[in-house]
């Protein structure tokens, strides 16, 4: 078994025996991770689905630890390349440590330092990272090119554009994507382009970001990872916010090239545009054709986005400027904001990482405690799912505790939910939590939206945040 060799690789380099395995969550890599601990020892063992993806890895983490980059080190790789063990840079990952700014919109100084800190070490990987960098160990690509931005275009315009049934001519709109192409690949510079340059791929240790998940990376130009980072949709940078984030990229760029401001800003306009596709094209394939809501209710984050950037038209792409212009305006996408029924914020979470906190400012709701309730998570075999896999559902059914639970938690939520709805208040929150985050609150939590939903006229917002996962009902 492929675990086995992730064991004989523990055991081989740290000649202690490995007492424990844990599978850490992912997000859209088919990657699997695990913690590996054995003495007082804990690395990290990744199977990979593609040995010229792990390659790949292996070979940029080895060059960046040269050049003093601080990403993870790769302490050893199987014979066949599928999997390896590296360093374990911890949990605290600044997708999470910025979780308070992310769902109200308002980020505190200590985020904001955060922020800042990660992308003023961005140049460094985009000029030092390419500094005798063998561009063939890159995967799939050794460069940003033509294709590429074709691939990401008729990505935005056949699984986001065409799903939204907008009418368009296409013969129009490929004209003006050919100008935007050529106008994108202006830039022929010899730096590292990140790829997927993004607070789920930094992790803080000892109050320093650490970089990960960089192996899509590839000669390309400086942009691109600038807009990925600050424009990201999900993560609500208000506009003051964003300037700092730019004006502290550039103070570290200077110490690489010199900088025409003007120009940096003109041309990062452009990536911005064809991040923001590229991400709706994302979305919509996510949501209209995989079918998974949590994709779809990101939409209207990247289309505020767009709305903003449309503002100083595109005057270069006029039909794809008018085309864009239509999309924001369809009334599908403002339904979210104008909505003003009562939303339901339900939660679930791991005591060890906080309660979650109220931002809107209301303060109150509910949070309970399910402890008490038999944990599947203690056993190997379920260790490996969570709340919403069958195996762990048919547990706690089978089990009865959580049903007994779920009964008193409905009668009390019920009343709040129905005084709220006569009382025109917008929001209420729950948060289930447990030891981990991973198996009983996120089945309790999923139980009371689906009966929430079956009952009232009301907004459902579910995060599962140990597992980053977001959805509307």
């Amino acid at each position: 078994m492929a675990e086995d060799i992730l064991q004989n690789l523990f055991e081989s380099y740290t000649g202690q025996t490995l007492s424990g395995k844990t599978e850490l969550p992912t997000s859209g890599s088919h990657r699997r991770y695990f913690r590996l601990k054995g003495g007082n020892i804990s690395i990290i063992g990744v199977l990979g689905t593609s040995e010229a993806e792990n390659r790949a890895f292996v070979a940029l983490s080895r060059h960046f630890k040269e050049k003093g980059i601080r990403v993870p080190t790769v302490l050893a790789v199987a014979d066949d390349g599928m999997s390896y063990i590296q360093e374990d840079l911890g949990d605290n990952m600044l997708f999470q440590m910025i979780s308070q700014g992310r769902e109200s919109g308002h980020y505190n100084s200590y985020e904001t330092n955060l922020l800042c800190r990660t992308i003023e070490q961005l140049p460094k990987i985009q000029f030092k990272g390419a500094q005798g960098l063998d561009w063939n160990v890159c995967y799939p690509e050794k460069a940003f090119d033509g294709r590429l931005v074709d691939f990401d275009l008729n990505y935005f315009k056949y699984c986001f554009l065409k799903a939204t049934g907008l009418e368009f001519n296409e013969s129009k709109l490929q004209d003006d994507f050919e100008r935007f192409k050529a106008d994108l690949l202006k830039d022929d510079t010899n730096t590292f382009l990140y790829r997927d340059f993004q607070s789920r791929n930094v992790i803080i240790r000892d109050g320093e970001p650490y970089f990960i998940d960089y192996q899509d990376g590839r000669r390309g130009p400086i942009y691109y990872d600038v807009a990925s980072f600050i424009w990201q949709a999900r993560s609500r940078f208000p506009e003051d916010l964003k300037q700092e984030l730019i004006r502290s990229y550039l103070r570290a760029l200077r110490s690489y090239i010199e900088v025409d401001e003007e120009l940096f800003r003109s041309r990062l306009r452009l990536f911005v545009l064809f991040r923001t596709l590229q991400v709706l094209g994302a979305y919509g394939f996510r949501g209209y054709f995989e079918k998974k809501p949590h994709f779809l209710a990101s939409v209207p984050y990247a289309l505020d986005n767009l709305r903003n950037l449309l503002k100083t038209p595109f005057d270069d792409y006029p039909y794809l400027n008018g085309i864009l212009t239509k999309l924001t305006n369809m009334p599908q996408f403002y339904e979210i904001m104008e909505d003003k029924r009562l939303e339901v914020h339900i939660y679930s979470f791991a005591y060890k990482k906080g309660i979650p906190a109220d931002n809107t400012g209301n303060g109150g709701g509910y949070v309970f405690d399910c402890r008490s309730i038999n944990n599947p998570g203690k056993y190997e075999h379920y260790r490996q799912f969570n709340g919403n896999d069958p195996e762990v559902i048919k547990f706690l059914e089978d089990d009865g505790e959580v049903n007994v639970f779920l009964d008193s938690v409905y009668k009390l939520v019920d009343a709040h939910v129905e005084r709220f709805i006569e009382r025109k208040f917008t929001h209420l929150q729950v948060s289930f939590g447990c030891t981990g985050g991973q198996h009983r609150s996120v089945f309790c939590a999923e139980h009371l939206a689906r009966h929430l939903r079956g009952r009232y006229n009301v907004r459902i917002k579910l995060t599962h945040r140990e597992l980053d996962i977001e959805k509307t009902l």
